[in-house]
């Protein structure tokens, strides 16, 4: 019996197939960067979700540079994985590489940021625009109308930080608020810190600061503690940090998103996509104030 076993065996191998359970299926991710917190969050319930769901998700970090980004799609798409989701570097940018992933015949969902161009299965995201109006609203509340105040934009070209800024100018027209600068601080801690510095001082008035994410919002208050500033500072994502600070105390708010869910959601719409069923073109994630 051994003997016969052993024979059918050689026999299953010499045509190229296996007795052992067949490998799981890989999906992969490709994250604009894993030095935000945010980011890291949202990869960590995509890899969640997909381990309870049966696959091996593969995790590239782009190091926001579109060119890493492209090299890591071109690195997927010769690596037999069944769907790619990307989180953008920018949203004009990651257009080559969608097309690319479209070429291969791969499905492709796009985290929190869009894609300006090429053909995407699934958006998974909050309603950034409905988030930036959150956070001025949020602001007049505790102002008034009227007040005068800062917006630290993040980084030029993606979706989110457009998106934010468009909710944002509605809050500030619906309120009367003077918008004394708004400048770029590319959704980073460090830049926010040196960019809050440099509106601070020529703009010592100001009431009220809108950071379009948390990191730089913490950046922001390291200079506004330093120049002995006390301003309404609402930030957006609501990472641990900025949860911490609003509890603290040194922020009025954040707009909290949820990165874990946006991840899952993700996995799971490109599981549906693999099986054959409907996923709808835009799935939104909750927002909340948290104050």
């Amino acid at each position: 019996m051994k003997r016969i076993t052993t024979l059918v065996v050689a026999m299953l191998l010499s045509f190229g197939l296996t007795v052992s359970a067949q490998a799981k299926d890989t999906l992969a991710l490709v994250v604009s960067t894993l030095d935000n917190p945010f980011f890291v969050t949202l990869k960590d319930g995509a890899v969640k979700k997909a381990q309870e769901l049966g696959y091996e998700l593969i995790v590239l970090d782009s190091q926001n540079d579109p060119a890493k980004e492209l090299a890591n799609v071109e690195d997927l798409t010769v690596r037999g994985v069944k769907a790619i989701l990307i989180n953008p570097t920018d949203s004009d940018a990651v257009s080559n590489a969608i097309r690319l992933i479209n070429k291969a015949g791969i499905p492709v969902l796009t985290l929190d940021r869009g894609a300006s161009h090429g053909t995407v299965t699934s958006h998974i995201a909050s309603d950034n625009v409905a988030g930036g109006k959150m956070a001025g609203d949020f602001m007049a509340e505790k102002l008034g109308k009227n007040a005068k105040v800062i917006q630290l934009e993040g980084l030029a070209g993606t979706s989110a930080a457009r998106d934010r800024g468009e909710g944002f100018a509605a809050a500030v027209k619906a309120n009367g608020f003077k918008v004394l600068a708004s400048q770029p601080a590319d959704f980073d801690r460090t830049k926010g810190l040196n960019v809050m510095e440099n509106m601070l001082a020529s703009n010592a008035d100001v009431q009220g600061v809108f950071a379009q994410n948390d990191e730089m919002a913490l950046g922001a208050l390291r200079a506004l503690q330093a120049a002995g500033k006390k301003v309404v500072l609402v930030g957006f994502d609501g990472t641990d940090d900025g949860v911490a600070a609003v509890k603290r105390g040194d922020m009025a708010g954040t707009i909290a998103q949820q990165p874990a869910l946006i991840g899952a959601l993700g996995v799971e719409a490109a599981d549906k996509v693999l099986k054959g069923q409907a996923v709808e073109k835009y799935i939104p994630v909750p927002l909340m104030v948290v104050k």
